[in-house]
């Protein structure tokens, strides 16, 4: 997505990094660049305020649900699989294969 307009960052390199703007993952400087692309852009903008809503409505609905232990660590070793570049399999690795059925 692009608005058409120039900045000084490119609107494909603020919405592949939103959630680590979103999630507090990021220095202030990357942080101040952000903002300043918002007040330029309102698409980027738009799109902010929506996943923004979005991540808040989750913690509202699901925020006191325990996540089980296995399921928070299978998370988190996808994670890690594309923040590294490797290839994220389609299906869960891990898991056990699925019981044959009898018939």
């Amino acid at each position: 997505m692009s608005c058409g307009e120039p900045h000084e960052t490119e609107c494909s390199e603020i919405l592949d990094h939103l959630y680590e703007f979103l999630d507090k993952e990021m220095p202030d400087t990357e942080c101040t660049k952000f903002e300043t692309h918002f007040e330029e852009c309102s698409p980027c903008l738009e799109k902010y305020g929506l996943e923004q809503a979005v991540k808040k409505l989750v913690k509202r609905c699901c925020g006191q649900d325990d996540v089980p232990g296995d399921l928070r660590s299978k998370v988190m070793g996808r994670l890690e699989l594309i923040r590294s570049g490797e290839a994220v399999p389609d299906h869960d690795v891990s898991a056990a294969p699925p019981a044959s059925q009898e018939t």
